[in-house]
């Protein structure tokens, strides 16, 4: 780590706000320059706050995403709620993405309202303009924050292709924004301070949503209940899959256990990749009845907000 006070050197926290499935995880992975957020078509599937490092020489950004902006309500999507609004209580400057095929005006009028009432330093960004048939939408968008933010940065992007001077711009304009630091806040070859353990229950959770339909991964939870590196040459990983009914059990498994079978598969590989060592992985189903409702579940997976 960089010890020695660095002159005009700027670091804090980037918090993401937008409505689910704006691709903010997206677009954290691709401002890292890692994946450190799990990405799926379905929205919603960021559950709590992950962290991100991106250091260079005059700067270090920690880009926390957070779950999208959700109703309150209670057990889990009370955790989801309060989760999202902590982030951006807790962040130096905020990054507001506003989605191009987001088809209710009034849900980014909300996500400007919020950002408003934060009283941070804001960067926003038009996200998705790859889906051409939308591009008429940019104008209006742009016209929308400029309403309400005089002179505000906007930058319009995709994540999937993402310009490398654009992308640099829009580093720049966040740099401006975060306050001064003697030094960077992490070790300057960190990309998450997120333990592995962590990592791997979320490529697990992952592969459940590209792997299961209908709304079986929303009430889903990943525990990682063994991880034994023992061996030099094999890391053998053990992982529950929580469910919340009895019903869902044979779903989960499949037919002849092909759905969890491909689960299985899917995760090993990108674990494997993440860590560059083999890795034994065993997946368990298991009934933990209405545990997105229940306090002493939640917590026992990490799903409690707590007293600041």
């Amino acid at each position: 780590m960089m010890e020695n006070k660095i002159e005009n050197f700027r670091a804090g926290f980037v918090g993401l706000l937008g409505q689910p499935n704006a691709g903010k995880s997206s677009l954290v992975n691709q401002l890292v320059d890692e994946k450190v957020s799990i990405v799926t078509a379905k929205p919603q599937t960021t559950r709590r706050r992950v962290l991100g490092i991106r250091t260079e020489d005059q700067a270090q950004f920690v880009f926390v995403d957070s779950p999208g902006v959700v109703s309150p309500g209670k057990g889990l999507f009370g955790f989801l709620a309060i989760e999202a609004k902590d982030v951006i209580d807790s962040s130096d400057v905020v990054l507001v993405v506003l989605s191009l095929d987001e088809e209710k005006p009034e849900n980014l009028q909300e996500i400007l309202k919020m950002a408003e009432d934060s009283k941070k330093p804001c960067v926003f960004v038009i996200h998705k303009v790859d889906l051409a048939k939308l591009e008429r939408r940019i104008v209006k968008i742009r016209e929308m924050i400029l309403a309400q933010f005089p002179g505000a940065q906007v930058f319009a992007l995709s994540s999937q292709k993402l310009d490398l001077e654009l992308k640099a711009e829009l580093l720049k304009a966040l740099a401006e924004k975060l306050p001064t630091s003697p030094k960077p806040l992490y070790e300057a070859d960190l990309f998450t301070p997120h333990s592995t353990r962590e990592l791997v229950a979320e490529i697990v959770r992952e592969k459940c949503f590209e792997t299961l339909h209908q709304e079986i991964p929303y009430s889903m939870a990943v525990h990682v209940t063994k991880y034994d590196e023992s061996e030099v040459t094999l890391i053998r990983i053990y992982v529950d899959l929580w469910i919340a009914r009895s019903s869902q059990k044979p779903i989960v498994i499949g037919k002849e256990g092909q759905n969890l079978k491909r689960i299985g598969t899917l995760a090993r590989k990108e674990i494997e990749k993440m860590l560059g060592q083999k890795v034994y992985l065993a997946l368990n189903v298991k009934v933990e009845e209405d545990w997105m409702n229940q306090p002493r579940k939640m917590k026992e997976l990490g799903y409690v907000n707590e007293p600041k």
